[in-house]
């Protein structure tokens, strides 16, 4: 970049940058406008909200306390668009009242309106049969109050600690003999399902039957009203990684540790007296701007429990997780998956093909074949009932040399990690927990074979996560490959992450933090000196990262032609005048939750296309705090496929929305009709009725 492009671009000041936090909330409410969709089926309306409810709950946990603590601490920090923490709190309150009317205005709908008309039913006490009650009471009875624990609130009862994220309901308790009322607590409890199933396709939320039947629980007693609270508290662990001598017992301790965070978020019913919001806003040590009133189901992920029902007609067609041409048998029992990528690489599309038919059958196979000697796997985020962990052990125990990088500080998946790091270990596995300071977030396995010709290595690497469970409704790219250059790369890779070494860089490869960020700043440059011949085509989760943006600014600047596909957060305002006319921002929305990274530059006129997928956003952390991998495509077939996804991507008018310089997302107007995830679906089946046709 030049020094005049520098200057001009500095021109225009934080005004060139939009705000993170604002814009993860606009993501929030392009995933509640597919809750708002009519012409969604309707349990798949309802799973938006429960996704929309899980991420608000991650979103005050963790960015809302980052500001809370940088306001507590007074750092006098601002935001790269110029805000003070106050202020961005603010802001968020401000856009995040008008989105959650919304939400309560779409419950409403659905629930009042929509699911009777498909003998669904979200009920309350009031709305049961006499038969229907006295059923209920029995399962409360049995089931529900043995469980509970009302907890007084009075000079000689303090208040109750309320854990992160519990449903409560708060009761006002009158003595009889006594004046004035009194404050009791009453924990919904955790393990129990969050909505009971009174008949087939009737449910009642679990904290309307306990506040049925509150006098079981307070004897004698007067019962007045009662409201239903929940409360969100810091949960970001704060790590002295260089201090620690054991990572794992550090990180166990400050889990231990995060269930006492300061509380963030206050969500009650709409209904709830002022005294008793009062009395917990005081005791949480809350703002009342921290209180959030609502309608709602409180904590819309208990939704999940009616998307679950067995009703196929109310929801979209499930991914085809056809199996890849390669590695169908053809009459075999099993496929040779060594032979099949030993020549040339294979590109994995999830979920249209199958993740368990792929990647996990890859780790079985290295761990069944007695040709194996070594299995070596980064796991960041893996499912509870994870094939991938099995393997990994049956091939310790059958003395294979298996190294697993175990990334403890995943957020929110740290407990089930330590978990999965002690079982390994128990099994012989060679455990490590990664770099100081550093989380390892690449995806990649890597199998050391003994053939007739010698060792050889095989690898998979990719964007997602080793979740089977993920992997059926997550977009994400990966490769199986045999390339002996890409392998040894590998190798080195986990060899600087399991022992020493000061490699900055790999032949094939690109990593973070030691080159990544540099090699996307001259990819970005290449095609700025190409001006209007230039290309830039990125697809991510986030782009946030300063430095970036103003290099695509230049680009842009330059006369490059700059389209980006950025599902969530997007700092970077496009169609500026005199400073991003020239670039495009676009997010899809849809069915499976867009996660693969692709980085192409060029291919315009007959120029070099150069081509990456990796595990890395364009953000801070990705680039400068994260190890990541990018990987460079070589194979003219693989590079055809992703440039086919990318397109079908870029020409999607049905669940697209498209950033204007303002910040705000408009949904694009459907003019063709094309939805990108199901024609990658069709193309799929397609594929797979073509091998089949062959055999």
């Amino acid at each position: 970049m030049s020094s005049i492009d520098r200057a001009q671009i500095a021109s225009f000041g934080t005004a060139r940058f939009y705000n993170r936090e604002l814009s993860w909330l606009s993501f929030g409410e392009r995933v509640l406008e597919l809750a708002d969709d009519a012409s969604l089926p309707l349990l798949e309306r309802i799973k938006f909200l429960a996704i929309f409810g899980n991420g608000l709950d991650e979103f005050f946990q963790v960015r809302v306390a980052g500001l809370k603590d940088q306001l507590a601490a007074n750092l006098g920090v601002l935001s790269t668009d110029g805000l003070t923490p106050r202020e961005q709190l603010k802001a968020i309150r401000k856009q995040l009242v008008r989105i959650l009317e919304r939400a309560d205005t779409t419950y409403d709908e659905i629930i009042r309106v929509e699911f009777p008309k498909v003998d669904l039913n979200l009920v309350s006490w009031s709305q049961l049969s006499s038969q229907e009650k006295k059923f209920m009471s029995g399962v409360f009875l049995n089931d529900v109050f043995p469980v509970l624990t009302p907890l007084a609130v009075d000079p000689s009862h303090p208040f109750p600690y309320i854990s992160n994220l519990s449903l409560n309901l708060a009761v006002v308790v009158r003595d009889p003999d006594s004046e004035g009322d009194h404050i009791a607590r009453v924990k919904i409890p955790p393990l129990l399902p969050r909505l009971i199933e009174v008949k087939e396709g009737e449910f009642i939320p679990l904290e309307d039957l306990i506040a049925s039947h509150l006098p079981a629980l307070f004897p004698e007693m007067d019962i007045g009203e009662s409201y239903v609270f929940r409360v969100s508290r810091n949960a970001d662990l704060t790590l002295e990684e260089e201090e620690a001598d054991d990572l794992l017992s550090l990180v166990e301790l400050e889990l231990r540790r995060r269930r006492f965070g300061r509380a963030v978020r206050l969500e009650i019913t709409e209904d709830a007296s002022d005294d008793v919001v009062e009395l917990l806003v005081r005791e949480l040590e809350l703002h009342e701007d921290d209180v959030y009133r609502t309608s709602s189901l409180l904590d819309l992920s208990g939704l999940w429990a009616i998307y679950d029902v067995d009703r196929p007609e109310l929801k979209q067609m499930r991914a085809p997780l056809v199996t890849p041409l390669a590695l169908m048998s053809e009459g075999l029992p099993r496929p040779d998956i060594f032979s099949a990528i030993k020549e040339h690489d294979l590109l994995l599309h999830h979920p249209y093909e199958t993740f368990t038919g792929t990647v996990e059958m890859f780790v079985e196979e290295a761990a069944r074949d007695p040709e194996v000697l070594a299995i070596k796997q980064t796991l960041y985020r893996t499912s509870g009932d994870s094939a991938i962990i099995g393997s990994l052990i049956k091939a310790a125990e059958d003395n294979k040399q298996v190294a697993v990088l175990v990334e403890l500080k995943a957020r929110f998946d740290e407990q089930a990690n330590i978990g999965w790091a002690k079982k390994l270990e128990q099994a012989g596995v060679h455990v490590v927990y990664g770099l100081v300071g550093l989380k390892t977030h690449m995806k990649a396995i890597l199998v050391v074979r003994r053939e007739p010709e010698g060792l050889r290595r095989y690898c998979h690497i990719g964007t997602g996560n080793y979740n089977a469970k993920t992997a059926r409704t997550y977009e994400d790219i990966g490769m199986l490959s045999g390339d002996q250059r890409l392998c040894a790369d590998l190798n080195e890779v986990f060899n600087y992450l399991t022992g020493y070494s000061k490699r900055q860089s790999y032949e094939r490869l690109i990593l973070a933090p030691n080159e990544l960020r540099s090699r996307i700043v001259e990819l970005i440059r290449s095609q700025g000196e190409l001006g209007e011949d230039g290309r830039i085509l990125l697809k991510v989760n986030g782009l946030v990262d300063p430095d970036i943006i103003d290099e695509l600014y230049a680009a842009s600047m330059a006369g490059v032609k700059v389209d980006l596909l950025v599902r969530g957060v997007c700092a970077l305002r496009p169609r500026v005048p005199g400073l991003s006319e020239n670039i495009t921002v676009r997010s899809i929305v849809g069915q499976f939750l867009e996660h693969s990274r692709v980085f192409c530059f060029g291919g315009v006129g007959g120029s070099e296309r150069q081509l990456f997928f990796g595990s890395a956003d364009l953000m801070q952390r990705n680039l400068d705090r994260r190890v990541e991998l990018l990987v460079p495509i070589v194979d003219p077939a693989i590079e055809a496929r992703i440039v086919e996804i990318l397109t079908l991507d870029w020409s999607d008018d049905v669940q697209t929305w498209q950033l204007d310089a303002d910040g705000q997302w408009e949904r694009l107007e459907r003019r063709e009709g094309r939805c990108a995830q199901a024609q990658l679906s069709e193309l799929a089946i397609e594929r797979s009725r073509t091998m089949m046709g062959r055999a």
